[in-house]
């Protein structure tokens, strides 16, 4: 039956009675191709039925579906004409992850962050109404993104303008990890119910299996619609807003949704469709763990020790014995490797939910009341957080460390998730110490600098694996912004080079170092380890050679070699980076041979540099 769905329209064609067997069809397709490339399994198993049921009732493009974060789209691309191609999800030159514009007229805003599809949604009604043209606009978005700040701002603003957008809030009772606060709790009282709602799933299995049946259902599903709207008092929070609140519904009754849907569309001003589903649908595995199913690495990958899970581990070290490290996570508590914190020091362990913005600067509350808290957030998440950076912590000269997980190429979650932004926004804030480890050893050295350090520290690393040794070293102050010269062969050499590897890049550069030196160059190879600041002794040090060549695993404008060439006088400073532009979703090696940041290009042009 999928196989037969190219447009929506096919979709509309389906018998209801067999709908069912189209949403398992489509759960077994989805399972088979994430095992093989990876991506997030749970979110859109639980999904499968709201998004048939939409496409049932509206007529995308024409109408616009939107999707907040994206993670729950595999369903939407599978019946708006990509079965085929569905499984090249997340290669390299396949189909995005994420909704994409350039890749579907029905994609039609590009997400991959949370909290944007309401603000997106509303933007469209005002261009609709403003050009008299007549079509739905559909926000979905999930209970944990609803505690994102844009999404409260947005609902503000729909309250003002009323205009009409029909908002399906998705509530699995999960974002990524376990959601928090007041709006997870007043969700929960509304969705309250389950001897109900167990009995009304047992009727409905039932009135399924006749052509009356169905029409029954159908009759039933319009009436309470139209009773829960006139009566009920469980959506006043949302009517606050200026919303019409409608449901809960089962988000597994296609024939409940329909009905639903088609109320909402009838509805003047903005709508609220509360849809309870399960998170995993259909997939013992993802119902039962739905946080460690949310996304999922290809079958038969082995695991090797991340830096994530050194940075988690070595933190709970760290705060047994210093009671006055806190964890901060915002509904990322997996993701950052914070669970064995959560677990052993819970009361010192804070989720704030989908929220970087107020993380930070609780973490300059604690900060400033004697705390040294530990915010952990994906580096391109935290670009949502600069003015509090700014602002709230590196201006009150805080000690705050905060942790910059995923920075730089991440592979198949795309351009949405690369974070190759983080130091052009961050390293040149005064009073924060910006590091970045070449290992896992070097890491565990760059968080004991920090809770020993009277101010605010950033620590950037890699989705990757690394060594970790029992060296137990230690980064002291007086290291500060100095470069670690791991050869230093040239005194007497009247044409000197330095190579300078960033993080993980440096054993890129001392490969390169190592070739140049069999081709009779002299080349001396730095290990940085201070983004910023840049100590004058480094300066000085750096001032004596002719040419000096720094690799990044950022984007080369605003990036590290941009910071040193800033600072520096008569050395020519080349960068090699990743380019200023929105890198496409792939392997990173695959990406990375794409943009020409190999080893081997590199070398190339450097020979080519020295030799001019």
């Amino acid at each position: 039956m999928i196989e037969k769905i190219k447009s929506p329209e096919d979709l509309k064609k389906i018998e209801e009675k067999d709908l069912s067997i189209l949403c398992q069809e489509i759960r077994t397709y989805i399972e088979t191709i994430v095992e093989k490339n990876g991506g997030h399994l749970a979110s859109n198993l639980g999904a499968v039925e709201l998004i048939v049921a939409q496409h049932r009732i509206f007529s995308s493009p024409r109408d616009k579906i939107i999707f907040d974060v994206g993670h729950q789209s595999y369903t939407h691309k599978i019946l708006t004409g990509r079965y085929e191609s569905f499984s090249t999800i997340r290669k390299f030159k396949g189909i995005s992850g994420f909704p994409k514009s350039l890749e579907s007229p029905h994609d039609v805003f590009n997400t991959g962050h949370s909290s944007t599809s309401i603000s997106a949604a509303l933007g469209m009604a005002t261009a609709r109404d403003l050009d008299k043209e007549n079509y739905h606009i559909i926000a979905n978005i999930g209970d944990g993104a609803l505690s994102g700040g844009m999404a409260l701002e947005a609902l503000n603003h729909i309250g003002h303008t009323n205009k009409k957008i029909i908002i399906v809030l998705n509530d699995n009772e999960m974002s990524i990890s376990e959601p928090v606060g007041a709006i997870a709790k007043q969700l929960t009282k509304i969705s309250s119910g389950s001897t109900y709602r167990n009995l009304k799933y047992k009727l409905t299995q039932k009135l399924i299996v006749t052509a009356l049946g169905r029409y029954l259902r159908r009759f039933l599903s319009r009436i309470k619609g139209i009773i829960k709207h006139m009566f009920s008092f469980k959506g006043l929070f949302f009517e606050r807003f200026g919303l019409t609140y409608l449901g809960p519904y089962d988000g597994h009754d296609i024939i409940g949704l329909e009905e639903g849907f088609k109320i909402a569309k009838n509805i003047e001003g903005p709508v609220l469709v509360h849809v309870i589903t399960t998170k995993g649908k259909g997939n013992y595995f993802a119902e039962d763990n739905p946080e460690k199913y949310h996304g999922v690495s290809p079958s038969g990958n082995k695991k090797y020790k991340s830096f994530t899970s050194i940075f988690g581990e070595y933190l709970v070290e760290l705060a047994e014995v210093d009671k006055k490290i806190t964890a901060i996570t915002a509904a990322m508590c997996t993701g950052t490797g914070l669970e064995l914190f959560r677990e052993k020091l819970t009361d010192r362990f804070f989720d704030v939910s989908i929220a970087e913005q107020h993380g930070l600067t609780f973490a300059a509350g604690q900060a400033i009341s004697g705390y040294h808290p530990f915010i952990s957030i994906y580096s391109t998440f935290m670009q949502r957080g600069v003015d509090q950076v700014i602002h709230d912590i590196c201006m009150q000269n805080l000690p705050v460390t905060m942790i910059l997980d995923r920075a730089g190429l991440v592979g198949e979650d795309g351009e949405t998730h690369h974070g190759v932004f983080d130091i052009s926004l961050f390293g040149s804030i005064p009073n924060l110490v910006y590091m970045e480890p070449k290992d896992g050893t070097e890491l565990k050295m760059m968080m004991k600098f920090s809770t020993n350090y009277i101010g605010p520290t950033m620590i950037r690393f890699p989705k990757a694996s690394t060594i970790e040794d029992a060296n137990n070293e230690i980064l002291d102050y007086e290291e500060l912004g100095n470069f670690e010269l791991y050869t230093d062969q040239n005194k007497n050499s009247n044409f000197k080079l330095a190579i300078i590897g960033l993080g993980s890049e440096y054993t890129v550069a001392s490969n390169i170092a190592d070739i140049l030196r069999t081709k009779g160059y002299d080349i001396d190879v730095y290990n940085p380890r201070f983004i910023s600041p840049i100590s004058n002794k480094t300066l000085i040090d750096l001032e004596k050679y002719q040419k000096v060549f720094t690799l990044e695993n950022h984007v080369v404008i605003g990036g590290f070699g941009s910071l040193l060439k800033c600072r520096l006088l008569n050395p020519k400073v080349y960068s090699f980076g990743l380019p200023n532009s929105f890198i496409e979703h792939g392997s990173i090696s695959e990406l990375r041979e794409e943009i020409g940041f190999t080893q081997e290009k590199i070398l190339t042009e450097i020979e080519r540099i020295i030799s001019e």
